[in-house]
């Protein structure tokens, strides 16, 4: 029984480990961006077949990320608690409430929860809802701003005006003195 309980203990400092060493800038998409994002990217390359497009995501406020990545080594030190049979409320000399001891009696779903439940906040921390459109770094269009997305016909009208506009600005003499 003891190496299970160590088994669990190595698991969970392995895990807590990989989940510190990660990527640092703790960024994760939305599908539901991701994917309105590859539809936009598609049909403006079959409008404009020579322009580049790039997809990055927006950072959100330090912050949330901040709590984002306490919150995620938290949840893995609950969980190996749960998994180990620890009770951290005897350590501060304190009676374990019940939802420690309903845990502890059903240790699977109390792992669950945790993790789920934490996940959807770490997201709902990490989530900015962030859709920022920029033309040669000129911005043309901030869902942060605007609170919604641009459709489909508002943002070519967008693009082309300033396409037109910027080969206006090009093709303007230059006067030399």
């Amino acid at each position: 029984m003891k190496w299970l309980r160590f088994s669990f203990l190595a698991l969970g400092f392995f895990s807590l480990c990989c989940a510190t060493a990660g990527d640092s800038s703790g960024v994760k998409k939305m599908k539901m961006q991701f994917r309105v994002f590859e539809e936009y990217t598609q049909a403006l390359y079959q409008r404009y077949p020579d322009i580049r497009i790039e997809g990055e995501n927006y950072l959100p406020m330090p912050i949330y990320r901040h709590i984002a990545s306490f919150l995620s080594v938290f949840k893995l030190l609950v969980i190996g608690l749960v998994i180990i049979g620890r009770d951290p409320f005897a350590l501060f000399g304190m009676q374990a409430p019940g939802i420690w001891e309903w845990g502890q009696g059903n240790k699977i779903y109390a792992c669950m929860m945790v993790f789920f439940f934490s996940n959807m906040i770490e997201n709902q921390l990490m989530s900015t809802g962030a859709f920022e459109i920029t033309l040669n770094d000129v911005p043309v269009w901030s869902k942060l701003e605007s609170g919604h997305l641009p459709s489909m016909q508002q943002l070519v009208q967008i693009l082309d005006n300033e396409m037109k506009m910027n080969v206006h600005m090009n093709t303007r003499p230059h006067h030399h003195s």
